[in-house]
C-alpha cells in the first residue's frame, strides 16, 4: 500500500489532520522552523548578494533525523505548514534539509482544518512558491542587518544589552511621540449646563445647554456660567422642535488578525501574545469528546474580511433557523478589503457555524472558550440584518438659550441579539424613551446643574490602540503585531501601567538618538514603504536582493557617520533616599529583567541590591506593615506587604484604602463596564461591590452583591522565589484564594 507523509508544524495540527486523512497517511510535526540564521554570527554575506547562512536550530537534530527516516519510508511527501510567507519558508527549509525536490508538487495549504479543506488540499499539491519564500527571506535579512549592525552601536554609545529593530523601533517612536504630546498638552477649562425639565410636575428628563442664540454653546469659565444662570432666573421654557429619525446600524465585519487582537484586549483583557497563542490552539484543533480533534476556526493570520460563499450560506441558514427570516439580510454581506490588505486568506471565522460555543464549552479551557465565543459571535453577527434605532431629539428654549434632550429606542435589534463591537473611544449613547411632548408645549425646570470640565490630552496607547495604529500606518503585518509588543516591553523601552503603554527614560533616549542619526529607520512612512516592497516581492513584482541593496547602501553610510558623530550617551540613574547598608551611599534606581530595583552605585566594589518598594499608604490587613507596589517576573504590577517574608499578603488589584462596610475587608479598585472604576471586597465570602463614582455621590446606594464563585478568580501572586536583585516573584498560586485555570493569572 502506497504511503504519503504529511509534515506539519505542531503535534496538535498533526493529530487533527491525521484523523481527517486516515491510515494511508503518516503525519509528522517539524515543531516550527528547522533552520535559521545563527544567533552568534551575522549570518549574511553582504559581499555576495546578501546570501544567508542557515544552520540547523539547536535541539532540532533529533526531529530532523526522525523526519528523514519517515521520508525514506514514504512514497510521497507533502509539506503542509501554515498558508503564509512564514509557512512557505518553513516548507522550503524542510525541502532542503530532507532533500525533497522543491520544484515537484510537494506543497499543500489549507485555510481551515476541516475534512473537505484538507482532502481538497491533498488532491492539489504544488511546487514551493519562491516569491513567498523570498519575501520572508528578505524580511528576515533586513531585520538581521538592522539588528546586528545598529544594536552594537547602541551598546557602545548608550548601554549594553539594548537592541534596535526595523519595526520595533518605529513602534517605540509612536509611543514616545504620544508621550511628548501628553507632556506638552495644556488643558483648557470649559463648562456644561444640565437642566431637569418636567411636564406639569411629571416625567422628569434631562437636557443639556446646546445653543446660545444662533451659536453652539461654548462656556469657558465660571464667570460665564454664573452670568448664564442669572439670565435664566425666572425664564419660561417651551418645546420648539421635536425631531425623530430612524438610524440603521450595520454589524462589524468578521475578524482580521488585527481586529481580533484589539477586541480580545478590550473585551477579554488578553494581550496580543495571549490572543494569538489561544487562537493558534483553536485553529490547530482540540479534542471534542467523541468527535475527536477538530479545528474550530480558520487560519488566524489574515488581513482580509472576505468570507467563503459556503460559509456565508451556512451562516444565513443558521440565523434564519435560530432567529427568524427577519434577521437575514436580503443579500450576503461582503466587506471590501482595505488598501494595504493582501487578502490572501479569508477572515477569521468558525469552521462550522453550527458548533455553538456553549455546546463545546466543556471541552475547552476558559480562555479557549472565551476567544472561540468572541470569534463565533462576531462572525454570526456579521451575517445578520442591521439594527434599527429610533432617535429623538427635543429642543427647548428659555430666552436666548436652547437646551437639547436626546434619547434612542431600539426598534429592531438585528445583529445586536448576538454581538456588539467595542470601541476605544466609546461614548455612551443617550438611551431611553423621552416623554411624549408636542411642539409649543410649556415645561417647568426643576434644576440647573453647572459642571466644570477640562480638555484631556490624547490617551496613551494600549495594546489594542497600538495594534490599530500599526495596521493603519502599514507598519508590520498580521503575524508581527504580537512579537513587536512583547519585544519593546522585554527590552525595557516600554512598560504597561494600568493597561497603558508608557515609555521608559531608556526608550525616550534611544528614540531621540535614532531620530537624529537614523531618520529612515525610525520613520513611519519609510517603514510602511518597505512593507509594501515585501508585498511586491511576494507578488513577483520586485527582486528581493535589489530591495535589500537599495536599503543597505544608504544604511551603511549612515551607520559609519553615526559612529563618528555620536558621543557617549548617559542614561542617568534616579537617586533614591535609601542608604546602602554596606557602604553608606545613596542607592539608585535600576531597570532589570523584571522591572525596577535599587542598587548601590558603587558597583562592582559593592554589589548590594534591594527591592524597590513603592508605597501605597494602605495598611496591610494581616499585620502592621504597609502595602507596596511590586512587579511579577513578567512585569505585571501587584501589591504586597512591605514586611515580607514575615507577612506574605498579596493582591493583584490596587487597594483603595477603604474598608468594606459589610465585612471590614479591603476594597480594591477594579475596572467595570465602560472602564468605570468599581470597588470590590477581596473577601470571597463577601464580594461586596460598589460603583466608585456613584458611591462618592450617593453614599453607596449603588452597592450590589456578587455571589461567591459566580465569576472566575485570578491566580494569586506569590512571593515565592524572590530574587536578590529585587526582580520579583514567580506567579504561583498560594493557599488563601482559589486559583482557576486560564483566568488571566498569566499576563
Amino acid at each position: 500500500m502506497s504511503k504519503t507523509l504529511v509534515i506539519v508544524e505542531s503535534p496538535a495540527k498533526a493529530k487533527s489532520i491525521g484523523k481527517l486523512l486516515g491510515k494511508k497517511y503518516t503525519i509528522k510535526a517539524s515543531m516550527g522552523h528547522v533552520r535559521d540564521l545563527p544567533k552568534s554570527q551575522f549570518g549574511v554575506d553582504v559581499e555576495h548578494g546578501f546570501t544567508p547562512k542557515y544552520i540547523t536550530i539547536r535541539g532540532k537534530g533529533e526531529i530532523i533525523k526522525e523526519l528523514r527516516t519517515a521520508v525514506k519510508k514514504a512514497d510521497r511527501v507533502l509539506l503542509a505548514s501554515d498558508p503564509d510567507r512564514e509557512g512557505e519558508a518553513i516548507a522550503w527549509h524542510l525541502a532542503n534539509v530532507l532533500e525533497i525536490d522543491e520544484n515537484a508538487p510537494c506543497r499543500i495549504e489549507f485555510n481551515e482544518i476541516t475534512k473537505q479543506a484538507v482532502q481538497n488540499a491533498v488532491k492539489a499539491p504544488r511546487p514551493i512558491d519562491y516569491n513567498r519564500v523570498n519575501a520572508q527571506q528578505a524580511r528576515r535579512i533586513l531585520d538581521r542587518l538592522v539588528g546586528y549592525k545598529l544594536s552594537p552601536l547602541l551598546w557602545r554609545k548608550v548601554k549594553k544589552g539594548l537592541s534596535a529593530g526595523r519595526v520595533q523601533s518605529v513602534a517605540v517612536r509612536l509611543i514616545c511621540d504620544r508621550e511628548e504630546e501628553i507632556n506638552a498638552f495644556v488643558p483648557e477649562e470649559y463648562w456644561t449646563l444640565t437642566a431637569v425639565f418636567t411636564r406639569r410636575g411629571k416625567d422628569p428628563f434631562e437636557a443639556k445647554l446646546y445653543k446660545i442664540g444662533d451659536k453652539k454653546a461654548e462656556i469657558k469659565n465660571q464667570a460665564q456660567i454664573e452670568e448664564i444662570l442669572k439670565e435664566l432666573k425666572g425664564v419660561s421654557y417651551r418645546v420648539v422642535k421635536i425631531t425623530r429619525r430612524e438610524k440603521t446600524r450595520q454589524p462589524a465585519p468578521p475578524f482580521t488578525t488585527s481586529s481580533l487582537q484589539q477586541e480580545a484586549y478590550r473585551k477579554l483583557n488578553f494581550t496580543a501574545r495571549k490572543t494569538m497563542m489561544v487562537a493558534q490552539q483553536l485553529y490547530e484543533g482540540l479534542e471534542l469528546g467523541k468527535e475527536g480533534p477538530v479545528g474550530l476556526v480558520t487560519y488566524i493570520r489574515t488581513d482580509s474580511t472576505r468570507v467563503a460563499v459556503q460559509a456565508q450560506m451556512d451562516a444565513r441558514a443558521y440565523v434564519q433557523e435560530k432567529f427568524g427570516p427577519g434577521y437575514v439580510p436580503e443579500k450576503p454581506r461582503q466587506v471590501a478589503a482595505r488598501g494595504r490588505a493582501q487578502d490572501a486568506h479569508e477572515a477569521i471565522r468558525p469552521t462550522a457555524v453550527e458548533r455553538e460555543p456553549e455546546a463545546i464549552k466543556q471541552y475547552l479551557t476558559p480562555d479557549q472558550y472565551k476567544l472561540y465565543k468572541l470569534i463565533w459571535s462576531r462572525f454570526v453577527a456579521s451575517q445578520m440584518s442591521p439594527a434599527i434605532i429610533e432617535t429623538t431629539s427635543i429642543d427647548i428654549t428659555g430666552g436666548r438659550y436652547t437646551f437639547r434632550a436626546a434619547g434612542s429606542v431600539v426598534k429592531f435589534p438585528g445583529f445586536t441579539r448576538v454581538y456588539v463591537e467595542s470601541r476605544d473611544d466609546e461614548t455612551k449613547e443617550e438611551e431611553g424613551v423621552l416623554p411624549a411632548l408636542s411642539e409649543g408645549e410649556a415645561l417647568e425646570v426643576k434644576s440647573l446643574t453647572p459642571k466644570q470640565h477640562f480638555t484631556q490630552p490624547p490617551p496613551r496607547y494600549t495594546d489594542a490602540t497600538l495594534v490599530k495604529a500599526l495596521e493603519e500606518k502599514g507598519i508590520g503585518r498580521p503575524s508581527t503585531y504580537a512579537p513587536i509588543l512583547e519585544t519593546i516591553i522585554k527590552r525595557g523601552y516600554v512598560v504597561r501601567e494600568k493597561k497603558q503603554l508608557v515609555p521608559t527614560e531608556l526608550g525616550m533616549v534611544v528614540v531621540d538618538l535614532l531620530k537624529k542619526h537614523f531618520p529612515d529607520i525610525i520613520d513611519v512612512e519609510f517603514t510602511a514603504q518597505m512593507e509594501e516592497s515585501l508585498d511586491r516581492i511576494e507578488e513577483g513584482e520586485m527582486d528581493w536582493v535589489r530591495v535589500i541593496q537599495d536599503f543597505y547602501g544608504p544604511f551603511q553610510e549612515t551607520l559609519a557617520r553615526a559612529e563618528e558623530e555620536i558621543g557617549q550617551v548617559t542614561v542617568s540613574d534616579e537617586v533614591s533616599e535609601e542608604i546602602c547598608e554596606q557602604c553608606g551611599r545613596n542607592m539608585v534606581v535600576k531597570m532589570g529583567r523584571y522591572g525596577k530595583f535599587l542598587a548601590c552605585p558603587g558597583f562592582p566594589e559593592c554589589r548590594n541590591t534591594r527591592p524597590l518598594l513603592e508605597p501605597t499608604g494602605v495598611p496591610c490587613p494581616q499585620c502592621k506593615g504597609e502595602l507596596v507596589v511590586r512587579r511579577s517576573k513578567k512585569g505585571r504590577k501587584f501589591y504586597g506587604c512591605s514586611r515580607y517574608p514575615d507577612c506574605d499578603f498579596v493582591v493583584w488589584d490596587e487597594p483603595s484604602g477603604e474598608k468594606c462596610p459589610r465585612c471590614g475587608g479591603i476594597l480594591v479598585i477594579k475596572k467595570g463596564r465602560g472602564e468605570q472604576e468599581e470597588l470590590e471586597c477581596i473577601n470571597e465570602q463577601c464580594r461586596y461591590r460598589v460603583d466608585r463614582e456613584k458611591k462618592a455621590g450617593s453614599n453607596g446606594e449603588a452597592a450590589r452583591d456578587v455571589a461567591a464563585g459566580s465569576k472566575l478568580v485570578e491566580e494569586k501572586p506569590s512571593f515565592d522565589s524572590w530574587h536578590n536583585d529585587a526582580l520579583l516573584p514567580l506567579m504561583g498560586a498560594k493557599s488563601g484564594r482559589t486559583a482557576t485555570r486560564g483566568t488571566g493569572g498569566r499576563s
